[in-house]
């Protein structure tokens, strides 16, 4: 299979999973990505790691599928493909996914099998295999975790930064550490290549006064060094009443090949966010109200101020043939403020909403750490082994600074919906905790591959965490504590590759999950229990068609013990019930029949419930076994259809589905099923440039996209729209 040579023939324009945007010059080659994670930029890759087009006609560039045999970072830490991974790995190309016209790393991965997202205001949150939150969903960037501190995440959120989305379904505590039960999303970015030097410049324009200007420049600038660099600024008026938002990111990176075998890089990463101030509207009599769609009953002084910092310092030597190095050290710094209300509830019998929930929240996070692993090929009594082991600790230091929290007759509480007047923040608060928080963890990891024949390998994991944890009261009132957490997790697979492109596995996995986000560790909390679980998942694994598609299969059980939720009366503690189970089913399919159109469809079904759920509410302790746990869809699928239908031209078209929701534990009542259309007209003007036209809720559907408060509160998903964008090559 050759080297294939491009020269710049307009935008490239695709629909799959694996497709990219060609504007390199000359050659275009590559090898597969390290284990340690490389940049696969502007090239695709085959099973032998070269660029395999199936097809180039002026300036429109559909790719057969190969997800299945590019190696990922994030289903192992031993640079296996998705083929040879005992795991559910699903991985969305960076530019798919902007071709798509999904500008935030949000958006991109509820488009992938089996997750939803709930998300709001203060942070990105994921639903995966029937288990919700940032403290069972992980989100890591380039590999490197994120601690959840005031119960969200908020970056990444460009997707203009993204080289690819990787997820793992299922445990990953193996691998990263506690805090994913339910599945792991690893955004990694754009980094610098050997390839030409390359520039692009987007510019875009939209409804509720959307603008959208990002630049990206990248390439080698000598035989040693390579740069890339990468600057993305969003406004918009959004879609309801004083729903302005803002963000900035900009990230830079640099490397140095000492030699072909040791390579060194340095990289920043920053990111401000300003986001929309809005927590959804109550629903009236059950249903959400069309007058009130609008509607954001925050106050009139809300805001919402978030900045992250990311800096890394990676090396990676390629000791011998058989041994290679790599190690990164990291601060990651956040600074995050909002003050607004976040709770309303409607009364039927007064026909007025009371706000509650006001919220002032300060806080910094400061993390420092070193991650540092060896991977060996080594042949055990003839067999081929490949082992990985390494060891990961770093230090957090948490402080918050206010934590502000209404009290009776503060501020404006009660307010009609239909005449609104936002009013301001209350001036008569109490002040919550305000502490500081140090916690220091110390990981071991190991994972091997050993192959038993050439067609049957043992693929297992194991990994110990030791947490130290110490908590201060700022204000000498609270009693002072310190915690130590131990946990160990592994996963044993099997896997039998039936032929070369098909493969079949099963395996066991074990996770942790921390409470209350370890950072934010209570007094009470720090009494209890490491929530733990266990899954069991079998898989199908297809290339077929002489690969121009792929399919996977999995079924899946997954256990949660010692579950953590606030308690009913009291949300200053929390209780500790005892089990959470899901099963179920999910597929995926991506399939380019001919070189002018591409399908790519996944689905997924669960069965998610309470095993065994006392809840404590009123003093009264109620059963929830059997019932779902809110803010689970049941069912999910997606689609879409691109269509090269001229030379230069290319239409999209994709459908998500969302099943229904419970809204809180008791399962009194439910957020309906969803169904969202979105589509893309693209046309590659000339060599370089492109014209896109980007439609969002086509049918203009109102619906839930999250499920707030735990009562009957829906934040809204933004109505029909649509972006006008210009995108340069050069």
């Amino acid at each position: 299979m050759g080297h294939t040579k491009f020269k710049l023939t307009g935008t490239c324009i695709a629909a799959s999973t694996l497709v990219f945007s060609l504007h390199a010059y000359g050659q275009t080659t590559g090898t597969a990505t390290p284990p340690g994670g490389g940049q696969r930029g502007d090239k695709t890759f085959s099973a032998e790691g070269t660029l395999t087009p199936t097809t180039v006609q002026s300036g429109i560039f559909i790719e057969t599928p190969q997800t299945l045999t590019t190696p990922t970072t994030t289903g192992s830490r031993l640079g296996l493909t998705a083929l040879e991974t005992p795991a559910s790995v699903e991985v969305l190309e960076g530019e798919t996914i902007r071709q798509r016209g999904d500008q935030s790393i949000t958006d991109a991965a509820s488009r992938a099998t089996g997750i939803s997202q709930t998300s709001s205001a203060s942070g990105n949150v994921f639903v995966s295999r029937g288990f919700a939150g940032n403290t069972s969903v992980m989100r890591l960037y380039d590999g490197t975790r994120q601690y959840v501190a005031g119960g969200t995440v908020t970056f990444p959120f460009d997707a203009w930064l993204a080289d690819r989305v990787e997820i793992l379904r299922g445990p990953a505590s193996i691998l990263f550490g506690e805090g994913a039960i339910g599945g792991a999303i690893n955004t990694i970015p754009r980094k610098p290549t050997r390839d030409p030097i390359s520039n692009e410049v987007r510019f875009a324009s939209g409804s509720q006064n959307t603008r959208r200007t990002a630049f990206g420049s990248g390439g080698a600038i000598d035989d040693r060094w390579s740069y890339r660099v990468d600057l993305s600024d969003n406004r918009s008026d959004g879609y309801v009443d004083r729903g302005q938002s803002r963000s900035l990111v900009a990230a830079g990176a640099i490397r140095f090949d000492a030699t072909p075998n040791l390579k060194f890089t340095l990289s920043h990463d920053y990111g401000t966010q300003e986001p929309m101030a809005y927590f959804g509207i109550p629903l009236i009599n059950g249903q959400i109200s069309p007058s009130l769609k609008t509607a954001n009953f925050n106050v009139a002084d809300t805001y919402l101020r978030f900045k992250d910092q990311w800096t890394r310092f990676d090396t990676e030597w390629a000791a011998s043939s058989t041994v290679t190095f790599r190690n990164s050290v990291y601060r990651i710094f956040s600074d995050r403020h909002w003050q607004d209300a976040e709770g309303y509830a409607y009364s039927p019998v007064t026909r007025l909403i009371t706000r509650s929930s006001f919220l002032g929240i300060d806080y910094t996070l400061d993390h420092v750490g070193n991650r540092f692993d060896a991977t060996i090929k080594q042949p055990i009594a003839s067999l081929a082994n490949t082992l990985t082991v390494g060891f990961d600790v770093n230090r957090l230091k948490y402080a918050r600074t206010r934590n502000d929290a209404g009290v009776a007759g503060a501020g404006v509480l009660t307010i009609n919906p239909f005449n609104f007047v936002p009013g301001n923040f209350p001036t008569n608060v109490t002040i919550g905790e305000l502490f500081t928080s140090q916690t220091s963890t110390r990981s071991f990891f190991a994972e091997d591959q050993l192959k038993l024949t050439s067609q049957l390998s043992l693929v297992g994991g194991l990994r110990f965490d030791r947490i130290s944890y110490a908590k201060q009261d700022s204000r000498g009132i609270a009693a002072d504590f310190s915690k130590q957490f131990n946990s160990t997790t592994g996963r044993l697979g099997v896997v039998y590759a039936v032929t070369p492109a098909t493969s079949v596995y099963a395996q066991r996995s074990t996770a942790v999950d921390p409470l209350g986000g370890v950072v934010n560790t209570t007094l009470q909390q720090s009494q209890l229990d490491l929530t733990t679980g266990e899954q069991t998942e079998i898989g199908w694994k297809q290339l077929f068609d002489d690969g121009k598609g792929e399919f996977t299969l999995a079924a899946y059980t997954i256990k949660k013990k010692k579950l953590l939720i606030p308690d009913a009366t009291n949300p200053l503690l929390s209780q500790q019930v005892g089990a959470q189970s899901s099963r179920g089913l999910e597929a995926s399919l991506s399939y380019s029949p001919t070189s002018k159109i591409r399908f790519d469809i996944n689905g997924a079904v669960l069965d998610a419930r309470y095993d065994d759920f006392n809840e404590t509410v009123g003093g009264v302790v109620f059963s929830r076994n059997g019932l779902t746990p809110p803010g689970v869809p049941e069912k999910m699928a997606n689609a879409w259809v691109t269509w090269a239908f001229q030379p230069k031209w290319e239409a999209g078209f994709g459908m998500r589905y969302v099943g229904p929701r419970q809204i809180n534990n008791a399962n009194t009542g439910q957020a309906p099923s969803f169904t969202v259309a979105d589509g893309s007209l693209r046309w590659a003007v000339k060599p370089g440039t492109t014209l896109a036209l980007h439609f969002y809720n086509l049918f203009d559907r109102t619906y839930a996209q999250t499920l707030y408060s735990g009562n009957n509160q829906f934040i809204l998903g933004r109505p029909r729209s649509v972006e006008l964008s210009a995108q340069l090559r050069f």
